[in-house]
């Protein structure tokens, strides 16, 4: 099978939360899968249309370009993760445990099901143009932010410098979704995920 039928398979039903999607969503999805398998400079919009398939016009209908495409799979998604962290920790108010706990469960969720745009994150970011990419990094650094607040709160005396770098690696070893093999089912993957990151997070941070 080819990337484009896959593209097209993973794309064929409604949204999570019962609303199908738009065919601007579709085409999106799809794009995106192809830049995280092929790589931006890799994939045209010839062949987003069609691994879509649609025509030229119809596609330039929905976005400008590849550089379109790119930012409306980047911005949202890295609002949604500043968003779904401020709420995971906000609900554990004194309880920095369960709100580490909460956040990792968040966190392990969304890479779990966004691998592809995990990738992009990684290796496309770069590509955007100067505006949509500080917003984005922007947003990065505010979602750190809400880590470094509830590991300063959990681990007394860590300096803010030192909870960005467990926090940092906290994300490495969550965000290596997209370079998983299938041998393992989801739900084991998510336990292990879970797991690793909050034996790291958890383990004596005092110098050695």
């Amino acid at each position: 099978m080819t990337v484009e039928q896959r593209a097209r398979g993973a794309n064929s039903g409604a949204t999570g939360t019962g609303r199908r999607r738009s065919r601007k969503d579709e085409i999106l999805e799809i794009a995106v899968g192809l830049f995280a398998s092929r790589g931006y400079h890799g994939v045209s919009m010839d062949d987003i249309g069609a691994a879509a398939g649609v025509t030229g016009p119809a596609l330039y209908h929905h976005f400008a370009g590849k550089e379109a495409m790119l930012v409306a799979a980047l911005v949202p998604v890295s609002e949604g993760l500043l968003d779904g962290g401020r709420q995971r920790a906000a609900a554990h108010p004194g309880d920095p445990r369960a709100a580490l706990e909460s956040l990792i469960d968040f966190h392990v969720d969304f890479a779990l099901a966004n691998p592809a745009v995990i990738a992009l994150h990684l290796h496309e970011l770069d590509r955007l143009p100067e505006e949509p990419r500080r917003r984005i990094r922007r947003l990065q650094r505010l979602y750190v932010e809400e880590w470094v607040t509830v590991l300063t709160a959990l681990h007394a005396g860590l300096p803010d410098g030192e909870a960005r770098v467990l926090a940092h690696a906290a994300f490495g070893l969550m965000n290596s979704t997209p370079f998983l093999g299938g041998e393992v089912d989801r739900r084991r993957r998510a336990e292990l995920l879970r797991a690793a990151t909050l034996a790291a997070l958890l383990a004596p941070t005092a110098p050695a």
